[in-house]
């Protein structure tokens, strides 16, 4: 892993603390620093299936506004009737390639919507936004 060095102004009272718990763990400050860093810092697309990386990558380099508008994300109810009745074949083991194909895309475009729309929230909520109830988003 490659590494930068680079320096810190910490409040005492904060440094006191992680040296006091380094000392405790027996671990090194900088050890603690960089875990406390890389669990706060904001939500990582890179755990995301490889197909949908580059889409959540984007939402990195979004304003705020941009970022409610996809959390805000709906499918339309035609959209929503359309995969249910695709669904419904399936399991009736009724469908020709074409709503196969069909089917493929929508879920494909679903679990996008729904991983950007998280990972929208998500970092909202990093950048110091309240998050309403899903509900009334």
């Amino acid at each position: 892993m490659n590494t930068r060095e680079i320096t810190l102004s910490l409040p005492e009272f904060l440094y006191l603390r992680f040296q006091q718990m380094a000392q405790a763990t027996r671990q090194p400050v900088d050890d603690l620093l960089v875990r406390a860093v890389a669990m706060g810092g904001p939500p990582s697309w890179e755990e995301a299936p490889a197909r949908f990386q580059a889409e959540l990558a984007a939402l990195d380099r979004m304003t705020d506004d941009a970022l409610w508008r996809v959390a805000r994300t709906r499918h339309s109810q035609s959209e929503a009737d359309r995969m249910q009745e695709l669904l419904e074949k399936r399991i009736a083991e009724a469908m020709d390639e074409d709503e196969k194909s069909e089917l493929e895309s929508m879920l494909h475009g679903a679990d996008l919507t729904m991983l950007r729309k998280a990972h929208a929230v998500a970092l909202l909520r990093w950048r110091g936004h309240i998050i309403p109830p899903a509900e009334t988003l």
